[in-house]
């Protein structure tokens, strides 16, 4: 879920020596442990697949799949977490352009969408915009950890590229319409059962309520998704272009 320039001044972060990463790369005994990551993250991402096609092909309808593959989609998508530190903030920036905080903000959404949302209120699981952001999050993780793990070997194939930088154009507004369809099914039976909320008086003096918290993560797609989405369009400008350069005889 090309550098933050939010951050590009920052060495404690680990983000700051970028350029020295992307020269010397992860040692060998850290490809490794990211190549079986990778691997692992990729197989787990085509169990779902391979669910959810089962699942429609044994019920012959698209209705209510979450259920064939809730055990596994919870699993890797919170297994993407780990990710989150040891991939994005320490190494894949030597190895992938990426974007720490857009990134971050789309791992973190992705694991709240699973178990704040999706897992919490029951009511929303048989939602066909929870299937609209699973076949979504499916399709791309797949690529994603394809691509990661290729590039790690330094053997990435063309297709793989191309699908990367190419199939997000239409995946990505198709994950985010069913995150926030998702939300919004929820809000009703939020607001009534009380979830997740405090209310006043309590010893710690504090209130939280769930329901208006909900609102303002919807609220927060408006700024982050265009410039998560333009800075994808961005970098598959640069990478397709450098790469269609290299393919031209010289």
């Amino acid at each position: 879920m090309a550098a933050s320039g939010s951050g590009g001044n920052r060495v404690d972060n680990g983000y700051g020596s970028q350029q020295s990463r992307r020269r010397k790369g992860p040692g060998a005994l850290a490809t490794a442990y990211l190549v079986i990551y990778n691997v692992v993250m990729t197989a787990g991402w085509l169990v779902i697949a391979v669910g959810l096609v089962r699942a429609y092909l044994a019920k012959g309808s698209y209705h209510s799949l979450y259920y064939s593959i809730e055990k596994p989609l919870k699993f890797f998508q919170t297994g993407a977490l780990l990710e989150e530190y040891l991939l994005i903030a320490k190494y894949l920036p030597g190895i992938v352009p990426s974007s720490v905080v857009l990134t971050a903000f789309q791992v973190m959404s992705r694991v709240f969408l699973t178990w704040a949302v999706t897992h919490s209120v029951k009511e929303v699981q048989t939602e066909d915009s929870v299937l609209l952001f699973v076949v979504a999050w499916t399709i791309t993780e797949i690529i994603r950890y394809s691509f990661y793990t290729f590039s790690l070997l330094n053997h990435l194939p063309y297709l793989i590229k191309w699908a990367r930088y190419t199939l997000f154009i239409v995946l990505y507004p198709m994950g985010v319409s069913g995150e926030l369809l998702t939300i919004y099914a929820a809000l009703p039976f939020v607001r009534q059962s009380g979830l997740y909320s405090i209310s006043l008086p309590n010893k710690y003096n504090f209130s939280f309520d769930y329901y208006t918290f909900l609102i303002l993560v919807m609220i927060s797609y408006i700024p982050i998704f265009p410039q998560l989405y333009f800075h994808m369009l961005h970098q598959r400008r640069k990478v397709l272009s450098h790469t269609e350069e290299h393919k031209k005889p010289e």
